[in-house]
């Protein structure tokens, strides 16, 4: 089902979230059709699945959740988050993926933040910088890069603490460490923030990925407000070459999303 695909390649690896699409298929199958049809595969949280049967399908794995508890601006959550980190590291080692994903604070199974923030203190900021120092540290130490990702707090994750993208970049471009860097998800940026092209600008020095999805609905590029195939070619002349993921639900056919992704991104 890959009518209307583009034949030329793109100038960006292309990854797609396997908790997302093929949803009527076991998730080893998911990451079999993503593999065969030349996308690199994401997954959430890996306490959810059998790694050792995720290593053993095919798949190449572009990032991964790098926490499973804590949060980033209170002591004990700062600790706890040190500590699943570095329970994620093997993990990421086993399935030989390279980026482990953070947030500003851990998320329940309806996507809303463990820990609630009405405001952001700027005591949390100063403990927030601190934790990710921490990360760095760790990532440096182990060899991986872990990536902080923004999100949305209009739509999806109401009350998340450093949930905007300018919150996620001041934070990693304070820390300015190799093994930090921004997971800048454009899709909530969308809805928190706009100006995307101008956002990636400002963020490009500090970017280890960039997720889309199209606004409103959070399906594959071209069924919402977004201009990916413009935001493609201004990423490729700014001379971003990273992973685009898409983190998005298919609005039809997995297949034609897969494909209408693909498309945006080829330019």
């Amino acid at each position: 089902m890959n009518d209307g695909w583009s034949n030329a390649s793109s100038p960006f690896t292309l990854a797609v979230c396997a908790e997302m699409v093929f949803k009527s298929l076991p998730v080893i199958d998911r990451l079999k059709r993503i593999t065969e049809l030349g996308f690199h595969a994401e997954i959430w949280d890996w306490t959810k699945h059998d790694v050792a049967a995720l290593a053993r399908s095919g798949a190449v794995f572009s990032s991964m959740t790098g926490y499973v508890t804590g949060t980033l601006a209170d002591d004990d959550g700062a600790d706890e988050l040190l500590r699943t980190a570095k329970q994620s590291i093997p993990i990421a080692r086993e399935l030989n993926c390279p980026r482990l994903n953070l947030h500003g604070t851990g998320l329940d199974g309806q996507g809303l933040p463990v820990v609630k923030a009405d405001k952001v203190t700027g005591a949390m900021w100063l403990k927030a910088r601190d934790t990710l120092s921490r990360i760095a540290d760790l990532g440096e130490k182990e060899g991986v890069t872990f990536v902080l990702e923004n999100l949305n707090e209009a739509v999806d994750h109401p009350k998340t603490p450093f949930a905007k993208a300018e919150d996620t970049l001041a934070l990693v471009s304070s820390v300015n460490r190799p093994a930090l860097k921004l997971n800048l998800d454009l899709y909530h940026a969308q809805i928190g923030e706009g100006n995307l092209i101008e956002l990636c600008r400002r963020a490009l020095p500090y970017i280890g990925e960039i997720q889309v999805a199209d606004v409103p609905g959070r399906m594959e590029p071209g069924t919402g407000e977004i201009n990916y195939k413009v935001i493609a070619g201004a990423l490729k002349d700014m001379g971003y070459r990273g992973t685009i993921g898409m983190e998005a639900w298919a609005s039809g056919d997995d297949e034609m999303a897969l494909g209408r992704f693909r498309d945006a991104f080829t330019v």
